[in-house]
């Protein structure tokens, strides 16, 4: 798992020194370094940001202030020299709360607990994540960590499941725009894969379940990004 992040300190020596340690994080990818809260507002209205550092002592507004601002802030670990913030940092639901100056053990640390409560949350949103397709004259409620791949059968599709198969009258790109995108890939014209339930590939197939299923030479070095990244 990567976590995307911004860094929101008004001292350049200070974001010099976070961004050396989540550059060197191997679950951390930097977006933004800001030194005031209009650019970090910006960073977070137009980007999908998992993390936020966030120095309580800023220039114009506490960090605090700025969190009370947003609709919905990312995950923050809140940074500052003075230990007397860390109680109030409890009503903010603040991931962690860091002390500067920041080693990278603490850093370390503070991380790999917004890691662990990362997973716990996108597992709970995998498996509650789910579609109505219409089988059999019924309305059937696919969970999609199920699916193991998707097949086209002329104006149907084929959903095999960890449980069961579905016979659905849908397109192969109808039903591919219900997908999350970050979960499913379109590995060739007749087959939609769940990227969690590949086991082996190669330069022309792919492996689920003991299945080979053709893996078209234009999707390979997407298939191969995927796989790396998610």
């Amino acid at each position: 798992m990567k976590l995307k992040c911004i860094v929101l300190d008004n001292s350049i020596i200070q974001q010099k020194i976070m961004e050396k340690m989540i550059n060197n994080h191997p679950n951390l990818v930097l977006s933004g370094m800001c030194s005031s809260a209009l650019e970090a507002n910006n960073q977070i209205t137009n980007n999908k940001i998992d993390l936020m550092f966030l120095d309580v002592d800023l220039q114009l507004l506490t960090g605090f202030d700025f969190l009370e601002s947003l609709e919905n802030p990312p995950q923050t670990i809140l940074t500052s020299y003075n230990s007397d913030y860390a109680v109030k940092a409890f009503e903010y639901n603040i991931s962690y709360y860091l002390l500067k100056p920041i080693t990278s053990m603490s850093f370390n640390t503070a991380v790999e607990k917004v890691l662990k409560h990362s997973t716990i949350l996108n597992q709970k949103m995998i498996e509650e994540e789910f579609v109505f397709v219409k089988s059999n004259l019924k309305k059937v409620k696919v969970v999609l960590r199920d699916i193991k791949w998707v097949k086209a059968i002329g104006d149907y599709i084929k959903i095999v499941t960890a449980k069961q198969n579905f016979i659905v009258h849908l397109t192969m790109k109808g039903f591919e725009k219900m997908l999350p995108e970050d979960k499913f890939l379109r590995i060739h014209k007749s087959y939609i894969v769940n990227l969690n339930s590949i086991e082996k590939f190669s330069y022309k197939d792919v492996e689920i379940s003991g299945r080979l299923l053709p893996l078209s030479k234009s999707k390979k070095e997407l298939l191969s990004d995927k796989l790396m990244f998610s």
